[in-house]
This record gives structure tokens, C-alpha cells and sequence, in this order.
């Protein structure tokens, strides 16, 4: 071990190594009652807000006068398409079979918009937590991490509700059959809404991701440059099934998970020559203190 490093392990050592094992368990749980503590005042004024969380929220997507319909119009409009692009979902009723199911979706709604509010708050505990176990010179490498983590979970939340929800809610309530009449229940709704937002915030973590992984050396680029095709059809799938069956709607979705996988490679490539670099560097340190014959 490097002498600098060695002196930082002590250094670390002395801070928390004097702590026993449920010391740090009783620091961890402080943190994840914190964390809990944000969800919860978050999910509170979800919960007392309940006609604007789902008539607003939830249930946008459902009207033709969403924002994402009347963006696609307009730029379709402007760019001389005329209204080829302008598409609306089906009407369609929201149905509850069973007497508590209101109350119970819109608990779980507003736990997981605490979830998604508290975000910034609850990577910031976790970072706390596991921060001063790290050297220095790691601390630094990874500066500014909470903020980059919670910028791009927020951007993939935005990203799935104003774009693959849209799409999706208005091929799945269209995909019917003759003589059938749509008409999905409350619980069946607010699921399906979930797993358009929430997943999508976690996929766009992938260069964060692609960062540590490539840290440890279990992802290089030639790893990621030779699958690039495989990645590719990937997308372009996942955007067809989610999306209208037109060229431009599929574009639309494909086109940024697509710049999400080159930032990843981007991403990759920097942690490489960093430590490409630090190797030079070390190398040069052993030559010099090696003694001359």
C-alpha cells in the first residue's frame, strides 16, 4: 500500500474505528429514520392533496389536453407535418371493484411520491453514512455524486411520465378488440402509471452505474463499444412496444436512452484514463525512490 494511502487508512481508522459493530448499526439506523421521516412529511402532503395528486398527476396522461400531446401537435404543426403527429388517447373509464381500493391506491401513490420527493434527501443520508469510511482522494473523485444522482433520477421520473406514459397509456387502452370495451380499473391504472416512472428513474442512474462498475474493472468500453449493436436493438424494441406505430414516436423515445448509453461509455472511458493516469503516476514514484547502482 502506498505510504499516502496507508497514512489515510490510519487517519480513517482512528475516526471510526474505535466504534463497535452496532454502533455503526445504531448510525445506520439513524440515517434510515431520517430517511423515512422525509418520505413520510412528503407522502403526508401528497396524501392531504389527494384531488390534485390524481387529478392533475395521475390521471394527466389520460386526457387528450396533456402537455405531451399538445407539444407533439404543435411541433408537428410547426414543422409543416400538419396534425400527423397529433395523437390522443382513447376515452376511457377508471373502475374500483372492491370498497377500500381509493383509499389504498392513493396511500401507495403518496408513499412513493414521498419516495420520489425525498430522493435528493435520502441519497444524501446514505451518503453521509458511508462517506467517512472513504479515503480522501476517493471523496474527491466522486464529489457532487448526490447531486449528479438526484439530478438523473428526477430527469428519468420526468422523462417516463411526459413521455413513456403518454405513449403507453394511449396504445394499451387503444389495443382492444371488437365488441370489448375498455375499461381499466383504478388499481390496474395506477400500476401500470408505476412502472413507467419509477423504473425509468433508476435507468437513467446507468452512468453512475457504468462509473462504479468501472471502478472496480468489471465494465470497460470495449465492453460496452462491442455490445453497442445488442444495446441498440434493445431500445428500439422497448420503444416500439411502449410507444404508437409510427417512426417519429418511436425516435422520440429511443433516441434518449440511446445518448444515455453513449454517456455511459463517455463516463467509462474517463474513470480508464484516470486510472491509466495513476498508474503512469505510480510507476514514476517507484523509479524514483528506487536507488541508483
Amino acid at each position: 500500500m502506498p505510504l499516502d494511502q496507508q497514512h489515510e487508512h490510519e487517519r480513517i481508522h482512528k475516526e471510526r474505528g474505535e466504534m463497535s459493530f452496532f454502533e455503526h448499526i445504531a448510525e445506520l439506523r439513524k440515517h434510515i429514520l431520517r430517511s423515512f421521516l422525509y418520505i413520510g412529511v412528503l407522502a403526508t402532503v401528497a396524501f392531504l392533496n389527494k384531488d390534485f395528486v390524481f387529478n392533475t398527476l395521475i390521471f394527466g396522461p389520460r386526457h387528450p389536453d396533456f402537455i405531451t400531446y399538445r407539444a407533439l401537435c404543435g411541433f408537428s404543426q410547426a414543422v409543416g407535418l400538419g396534425d400527423n403527429l397529433c395523437f390522443t388517447p382513447p376515452k376511457f373509464d377508471l373502475i374500483t371493484r372492491e370498497l377500500g381500493e381509493v383509499l389504498m391506491q392513493l396511500l401507495y401513490v403518496s408513499f412513493w411520491m414521498g419516495v420520489i420527493g425525498a430522493f435528493p434527501l435520502i441519497f444524501w443520508e446514505f451518503w453521509r453514512f458511508i462517506s467517512p469510511g472513504l479515503y480522501e482522494k476517493e471523496r474527491k473523485s466522486v464529489r457532487g455524486i448526490v447531486f449528479v444522482c438526484s439530478l438523473l433520477f428526477l430527469m428519468g421520473v420526468v422523462f417516463g411520465y411526459m413521455v413513456i406514459a403518454p405513449f403507453s397509456i394511449s396504445f394499451l387502452a387503444g389495443y382492444t378488440l371488437e365488441g370489448l370495451e375498455v375499461a381499466p380499473t383504478l388499481d390496474s391504472y395506477v400500476t401500470y402509471m408505476t412502472m413507467f416512472t419509477l423504473p425509468m428513474g433508476l435507468v437513467f442512474e446507468m452512468p453512475i452505474l457504468g462509473y462504479f462498475l468501472a471502478k472496480i474493472g468489471i465494465v470497460g468500453t470495449s465492453f460496452l463499444r462491442t455490445y453497442r449493436r445488442h444495446a441498440i436493438v434493445v431500445i428500439l424494441i422497448i420503444a416500439a412496444i411502449i410507444t404508437p406505430p409510427d417512426v417519429v414516436s418511436q425516435t422520440m423515445v429511443a433516441i434518449p436512452l440511446y445518448m444515455l448509453y453513449e454517456v455511459t461509455i463517455m463516463v467509462v472511458a474517463g474513470v480508464q484514463r484516470n486510472r491509466q493516469r495513476e498508474m503512469k503516476l505510480e510507476e514514476s514514484r517507484s523509479r524514483a525512490v528506487i536507488p541508483k547502482e
